[in-house]
């Protein structure tokens, strides 16, 4: 049986009492919360108030929760923020042990949603936590487990959910056709009476294989009716889908390109078929040019997403929301911002997020995300025509900054149909991180962490500190031991696990470090490819010379030799060296902690992740050996402390 993860304090009836506006009585949204307030053991005998109220400042999804002599209020201007309240006040109770609690709330992203990357035989595209528990043998599933998950997306805030996998060609081809539409009418409902809704990846290429269309043109009228009937034909049956992610002229996939037309004119196609039915179009910016010579040293993938969308800025319709990658590349464990963000003031945007962690260690590894997403959230932009708004790149999307329609924050999801849903039980540490993040950015990296660990673990002070300590130096550490300085992409190719330092060195992907015997990095200032001058000033500045480039981002940015000074005042070669024996003594050190638990927290639990970290120590000791003899064979420097490197 699997785990509640957070949510695990189910008890028959715990004689709360819950009252609520007679107008909500057939509400299933209402009857969900009511259900999950009556079900908690530790909610005994309370008075609980949830009332429907008109309030401006709560906007359609905060929440406010009060107490008083009566007992407690929740109090919204919708059903999705009384739900919402409902599950963040238990949250509350718990972590407050039943004290008052006066809180309001209100989300600071109006999107706030999950990518699957399921596909319909049951399998996971960068799937590590089994398979999938939508799909299986091709077929849609919906039962106990599919309804605990919308209870996990909305204990969180999150609002919507993209059930399958925006990389394979039938993307929803067969989702949307007789075949399954009732059943996603059923899904939809079943999120839906939990505040979030249903999203499905969408095959920009599929009227091609209608004999009758034959292309995918966006100006072909013959296209464009087609898109229309399709969508007519959804909504005619799901009225409550949210609408549909798009991948198109990426990766071999077709697109607008193939027709000679632009990324507005793809979007902007189906985002008008779509807009009588109240429907958003999601449009991935993962398009690059992916069959580059490694030979060439102009063309940089790090660009493609700002040259292709940059200048189209105001040409979609405002039912069309971008979902940009938080880095240039593709989910390292560093990498700059992307510089679309701020620049872009009359097109909505959304930031696209991995806690998947394809490239930080695949959930075989501790590596919580959440202290990279807010340094990528707490950026400057120095967004232009920002008229007094904040220009951070959290202002940027959630809206704040230009006043976007549709904006906020998504992540490629890290769930399976393993026991534990997430692989490692402390990989759940991001499910919920990114969950409360996308709801309030404000917080606290270490503050969301602490919320999660006691929700899960219990109050115990060891377990809480150690846990704790575990979270917060796992990320640095896995940066410690695999790629350095910005440079990313060491790794195994296809699988992307495991050191290969010239994987993907002479490969058509773009994701190279040039490394001789002399020197490694990219130049990417304006004397290289000019990536650096896409930023607004003073970043733009800064990227230019290597002098006031951060640390660990050199490498990305410019081409060095070995014995250049950091700031830290090491070579780069001695940094390599020192990082990667640290990052081994720091995945032991995480096992020593973890290792300290046995018996204080649940003994299934503390057997799994000892496992996990059995692996961990071994790996990041490979990770260490096999890049340090790479760059002591190429340069014949020797460590300064006298280490072996292999």
């Amino acid at each position: 049986m699997y785990t509640k993860l957070w949510l695990d304090y189910i008890t028959d009836d715990n004689g709360t009492v819950v009252s609520f506006n007679d107008n909500l009585k057939d509400s299933p949204i209402v009857q969900n919360a009511v259900n999950e307030l009556k079900s908690c053991a530790f909610l005994k005998n309370l008075n609980i108030v949830l009332d429907l109220i008109n309030d401006g400042s709560l906007n359609d999804e905060g929440y406010r929760i009060s107490t008083s002599v009566m007992g407690y209020k929740i109090e919204a201007n919708t059903e999705n923020g009384l739900i919402f309240g409902s599950f963040r006040f238990i949250a509350l109770y718990r972590l407050n042990d039943g004290e008052d609690i006066n809180v309001t709330e209100i989300p600071a992203n109006k999107l706030r949603m999950l990518n699957h990357w399921d596909n319909m035989d049951g399998s996971i595209e960068r799937g590590y936590s089994g398979d999938s528990f939508f799909f299986k043998d091709n077929d849609l599933i919906i039962n106990e487990r599919t309804r605990d998950y919308a209870r996990i997306l909305c204990s969180l805030g999150y609002n919507g959910v993209v059930i399958n996998n925006v990389n394979v060609k039938g993307a929803a081809c067969d989702l949307i056709n007789d075949r399954f539409i009732d059943k996603v009418r059923d899904l939809s409902i079943l999120f839906s009476s939990f505040g979030v809704k249903l999203y499905l990846s969408l095959n920009y290429a599929a009227p091609i294989d209608d004999p009758d269309v034959a292309s995918a043109d966006p100006l072909d009228d013959k296209v464009i009716r087609w898109w229309e009937k399709k969508f007519d034909e959804v909504y005619a049956s799901v009225p409550k889908l949210g609408g549909f992610l798009v991948k198109a002229d990426s990766e071999g996939r077709p697109g607008p390109f193939t027709y000679g037309r632009n990324q507005a004119e793809g979007a902007n196609m189906l985002a008008r078929a779509i807009l009588r039915h109240g429907g958003i179009i999601i449009w991935r910016c993962f398009v690059y040019n992916c069959q580059q010579d490694w030979r060439d040293l102009k063309t940089d993938r790090a660009r493609s997403a700002y040259d292709y969308f940059h200048d189209l800025d105001g040409s979609f319709e405002d039912n069309v929301v971008l979902q940009i990658k938080n880095g240039p590349m593709d989910f390292q464990i560093r990498e700059p911002v992307t510089p679309l963000f701020g620049k872009m003031p009359n097109t909505n945007q959304m930031i696209e997020f991995q806690i998947a962690q394809e490239y930080t260690g695949q959930q075989r590894h501790v590596c919580y995300l959440i202290p990279w997403f807010k340094e990528v959230l707490e950026f400057e932009t120095y967004a232009t025509d920002k008229k007094g708004k904040g220009s951070r790149v959290r202002d940027v999307v959630s809206g704040e900054t230009y006043g976007y329609r549709y904006s906020g924050m998504c992540a490629v999801t890290n769930t399976g149909n393993d026991d534990n849903w997430t692989g490692h039980d402390l990989a759940a540490a991001n499910l919920y991180g990114f969950g409360r993040l996308s709801f309030d950015p404000s917080l606290g990296s270490e503050e969301i962490a602490l919320e999660w660990i006691r929700l899960t673990f219990g109050n115990d002070g060891k377990v809480v500190n150690n846990i704790l300590k575990i979270l917060m130096m796992s990320w640095p550490a896995y940066e410690k031991y695999s790629a350095p300085l910005g440079i990313g992409w060491m790794v195994s190719p296809n699988q992307h696990y495991g050191p290969d330092p010239d994987g993907y060195e002479y490969s058509r992907w773009g994701t190279y470090h040039k490394a001789t015997c002399k020197t490694i990095g990219l130049e990417r200032n304006s004397e290289g490819t000019g990536y650096a001058t896409l930023y607004n000033e003073p970043n733009a500045s800064m990227y230019e010379k290597p002098e006031t480039t951060p640390d660990e981002l050199e490498l990305f940015f410019h081409k060095l030799p070995y014995d250049y000074k950091l700031k830290s005042g090491k070579t780069v070669i001695q940094h390599i060296y020192d990082t990667h024996f640290e990052g081994a003594e720091d995945a032991e050190e995480m096992a020593r902690l973890w290792d300290e638990l046995q018996g204080l927290i649940d003994n299934d639990s503390f057997k799994r992740v000892f496992a996990r970290f059995e692996h961990q120590v071994a790996h990041s000791k490979e990770w260490r050996d096999v890049i340090n003899s790479y760059f002591y064979r190429k340069t014949l420097i020797e460590d300064e402390k006298g280490r072996p490197l292999y």
